[in-house]
């Protein structure tokens, strides 16, 4: 199944989606639980918004499912921080907000800030390294087990631990503004 959806077949893609809806779903309310209230941006709205992302991109390969969760992580993480970025937009009446009530999300608030700051510190390290950007996607966003990103990247745990640290490290510096350019 996976692939033919990686050869354009579009009956496939919706198969594969459908066959990971639940895991996808859980991935949505992570997300959403973790943006706080920051908006109407909804579990359901999130999945629905990410599939219509991920199913209208040509060219878009997943060899396996860990790439597949990483890469609807990434698609989450950036509909929430362009949610995030829209409601504090001033423009065109941006002061005004109309919004729903949320009846999911009922955890601790996020300032849109910090999102913004993790979400362009991940990207800073994509550019550096594809592979550490990713496992924060898995580990952070998808909630996979080092055991379990260990197995699927073919590599030992302990080298997943230490690759995660180091991606940590850098995040925490970037944040901080203390990462090498």
């Amino acid at each position: 199944m996976v692939i033919a959806a990686e050869s354009g077949d579009a009956a496939a893609k919706d198969r594969l989606f459908a066959a990971l809806y639940k895991e996808l779903h859980a991935l949505a309310r992570r997300e959403a639980a973790r943006a706080g209230s920051t908006g109407a941006l909804g579990v359901t709205t999130l999945l629905h918004e990410t599939y219509l992302l991920i199913a209208s991109r040509e060219g878009v390969q997943f060899p396996d499912r860990g790439r597949f969760m990483g890469y609807a992580s990434r698609v989450m993480r950036g509909l929430v921080i362009d949610h995030a970025r829209m409601r504090r937009a001033a423009k065109r009446g941006g002061q005004f907000e109309i919004t729903t009530l949320d009846t999911e999300a009922g955890g601790p608030l996020v300032d849109e800030r910090e999102l913004t700051e993790i979400a362009e510190a991940i990207d800073a390290l994509a550019q550096q390294d594809a592979w550490l950007a990713e496992l924060i996607d898995l580990k952070f966003f998808c909630g996979f087990s080092s055991e379990e990103i260990a197995t699927m990247r073919g590599v030992s745990e302990r080298t997943i631990r230490r690759q995660w640290e180091i991606a940590r490290t850098y995040l925490h510096r970037h944040i901080r503004g203390q990462a090498p350019a």
